[in-house]
C-alpha cells in the first residue's frame, strides 16, 4: 500500500473514530472487542454502532466520513452496497463484490475490504481445529456474507461446496461466480442433495429471526460441524437443529466475529492483535 494510503497510529489527543454500520446494530459485541484490541496494542481510538437504513446508507456513510471517521466495519444488509460505494477495492473485496470493511485514507480514498472469509477460514482452523482440504461443504444462504468466504473456503481445495438458498436462482447465479476456483453448485433447500457433508455454514439471517431454514434430512452424521455465522449468548435454530442431528460440534460465529474484527484493525491500525485475550473474555458471556 503507498504512503498516500497509510494510517497514523494511536497517540496523546483527542482519539481516532471507528464504528460498525448495519441495521439493526444494538446486539453488536464490536465495540468491546475493538476496545480490548486497542487497549492492548496501545491505540488510541473511539469505536461507535451507527445504526443506518439502506435507503439512508450512502448519504449517511459517506457524512460520517467527511466528519472525521477514520474506519468501518460493515454488517446486514450493506456489505453489498459498500462495495458500491467506495472507490477503490482489495483483490478479496473485488473478488467477493462484498464489503465488510471501509477505511478511509488522507487522499480521500474510500478503501473497500472483506474480512469475513478470512476470519471465518482462522476460526475454522485455529480455533475449531479443522482441515479444510477435501471437505464436503454445504453453506445456507447467498447474501453477502457468503460472497466473502466462498473464494477462502474453496482457496483451501475442498472437496465440493454447495449453496443452498431459498431463492435457487441466487444460490446458483452466486456459484457459477465462482466456480473457476474449484467445484461449486447452488441450488433450493429442498434440492440440497445426498449427505452427509463435513461443514455445514449457516449465513442466512434466519438466526437473527428465530427461524431456521426448511432442511431435509441425511445432511448431519456423527462427524459433522455445524457453523452458525450468527453469534447469541443462547443457542441459535441452527444450532440447536445440529444438536439434535447429532452432529460432532455446533458452534456459533464468535470466533470469526473476533478474528475478522482482528483483520479490520491490522487494514486501520497496521497491527493485527492477538485475539486469544478477546475470546477469553467473551467465553463467561456465551
Amino acid at each position: 500500500m503507498s504512503p498516500a494510503h497509510e494510517t497514523a497510529p494511536g497517540g496523546e489527543g483527542k482519539p481516532d473514530q471507528y464504528g460498525l454500520v448495519g441495521h439493526p446494530v444494538a446486539h453488536s459485541w464490536s465495540p468491546f472487542i475493538h476496545g480490548m484490541f486497542a487497549q492492548a496494542t496501545a491505540q488510541n481510538l473511539s469505536y461507535r454502532l451507527f445504526d443506518i437504513t439502506p435507503q439512508a446508507f450512502r448519504r449517511d456513510i459517506l457524512h460520517l466520513f467527511t466528519s472525521g471517521v477514520r474506519g468501518l466495519n460493515v454488517t446486514l444488509p450493506h456489505k453489498q452496497a459498500a462495495a458500491d460505494l467506495v472507490n477503490e477495492l482489495t483483490p478479496r473485496a473485488t473478488r467477493a463484490q462484498a464489503v465488510n470493511t471501509i477505511a478511509f485514507f488522507e487522499d480521500t480514498t474510500l478503501l473497500g475490504d472483506n474480512t469475513d472469509g478470512v476470519g471465518l477460514i482462522f476460526d475454522l482452523e485455529q480455533n475449531v481445529k479443522l482441515t479444510l482440504a477435501d471437505t464436503r461443504i454445504l453453506i445456507l444462504g447467498a447474501g453477502g456474507a457468503v460472497r466473502g468466504v466462498l473464494g477462502p473456503l474453496l482457496e483451501r481445495e475442498s472437496r465440493e461446496v454447495v449453496i443452498a438458498n431459498r431463492t435457487a436462482q441466487k444460490a446458483m447465479s452466486l456459484a457459477a461466480e465462482f466456480a473457476d476456483l474449484g467445484q461449486i453448485s447452488g441450488c433450493g433447500f429442498a434440492q440440497i442433495g445426498k449427505g452427509p457433508f463435513d461443514l455445514i455454514i449457516n449465513a442466512t439471517s434466519a438466526s437473527l429471526r428465530g427461524d431456521l431454514p426448511p432442511l431435509p434430512d441425511g445432511l448431519v452424521c456423527e462427524t459433522t460441524v455445524c457453523y452458525d455465522m450468527a453469534y447469541g449468548r443462547a443457542q441459535t435454530p441452527f444450532t440447536a437443529w445440529a444438536t439434535g442431528q447429532h452432529a460432532a460440534l455446533a458452534c456459533k460465529g464468535w470466533g470469526m466475529l473476533v478474528e475478522q474484527a482482528a483483520e479490520a484493525f491490522l487494514l486501520w491500525r497496521g497491527i493485527r492483535p492477538n485475539t486469544r485475550p478477546v475470546l477469553d473474555a467473551l467465553a463467561p458471556h456465551l
